[in-house]
C-alpha cells in the first residue's frame, strides 16, 4: 500500500504536544543548546524514540511572504577595502547576504556574484543599489534576478 504525501498548515494549538516538543529539540540540536538527543529528549520531556519516529515528518512554517531575494553581478577593483565597503552598504540597508561569490581577480579587477534578502524594513532596492554605485572601486552592479 502506497499513500501521497499530502501537507497541512495547522494552528500549532492543534497539534499533541510531542510534536511541538520535536521541533523544539531540532532547534536546540541545531543551535548547539543540547549536545545531543538524548539531552535535548531529556531536557523536553520526550522519548528519543518520539523523537526518531517524528522528526522527518514535522518542521516549522517560515512565512517568506515578506521576503525578497534578489541576485546582484558587481565589477569591483581588487583593493582592500572595496568588498567590505559593498557589504556594509548592505548591511546599513538592512538586508541580509545569503550567498557571496568573488572570481580570481583579473586585471585588477574581480565579479562578485551577491544574493540578499530584502526584508520589509530593508532599503528600497533601488537606493540600495544606488548607494553601492557610490562606493568608490565599483564599477558596475547589476540585478540579474528577483525571486
Amino acid at each position: 500500500m502506497s499513500y501521497q504525501v499530502e501537507y497541512f498548515i495547522v494552528d500549532r494549538r492543534a497539534l499533541p504536544d510531542v510534536y511541538v516538543k520535536v521541533v523544539e529539540a531540532k532547534r536546540m540540536l541545531a543551535t548547539g543548546e543540547a549536545a545531543s538527543v538524548q539531552e535535548a529528549a531529556k531536557l523536553l520531556n520526550i522519548s528519543r524514540s518520539s523523537f526518531y519516529k517524528y522528526k522527518d515528518m514535522i518542521e516549522p512554517f517560515t512565512d517568506t511572504t515578506s521576503k525578497k531575494i534578489v541576485t546582484l553581478s558587481c565589477t569591483l577593483e581588487d583593493e582592500p577595502g572595496v568588498l567590505s565597503q559593498l557589504l556594509t552598504v548592505v548591511g546599513e540597508g538592512r538586508a541580509n547576504i545569503l550567498t557571496i561569490h568573488q572570481s580570481i581577480p583579473i586585471n585588477g579587477l574581480a565579479d562578485i556574484s551577491l544574493s540578499i534578502e530584502l526584508k520589509e524594513d530593508s532599503v528600497c532596492l533601488g537606493d540600495m543599489v544606488e548607494a553601492m554605485r557610490q562606493v568608490t572601486g565599483i564599477h558596475e552592479i547589476k540585478i540579474v534576478a528577483r525571486e
